[in-house]
């Protein structure tokens, strides 16, 4: 038998600090990525309303109108799911970057100050 040591559990994040500061650094891609995607599914949705509009100019069955309504509903609903994930990035971004810059204050004058007597 041969023996394994024993390891210790691995957790994703090894500390908080590690844990806020790749926070901060990720945090403009997170809200930028709401905002492309919020643009972007305005984009679409404008396009499915006027293909809604023009149904019956293009010629346009009723089964094609129904899945254009489908897609209106599924668009306008990830319009809003997006606009309110941006509005949740910009609201605690500020928060997060505070957090991030108070640790690393506290950390840095926690690394200043002489060692407790033994």
């Amino acid at each position: 038998m041969s023996k394994t040591p024993n390891k210790e559990p691995v957790y994703p994040v090894q500390s908080l600090h590690e844990f806020i500061s790749q926070l901060d650094k990720e945090w403009t891609k997170f809200r930028n990525g709401a905002l492309i995607g919020l643009i972007s599914s305005g984009v679409l949705f404008l396009l499915v309303v006027g293909l809604i509009l023009r149904t019956h100019r293009l010629g346009l069955g009723l089964v094609d109108f129904v899945l254009l309504i489908i897609a209106g509903v599924f668009l306008a609903y990830s319009i809003y799911a997006m606009y309110s994930q941006f509005r949740f990035f910009q609201k605690w971004e500020r928060r997060v970057s505070t957090l991030a810059r108070m640790e690393e204050q506290f950390l840095s004058q926690k690394l200043q100050e002489p060692p407790p007597p033994p």
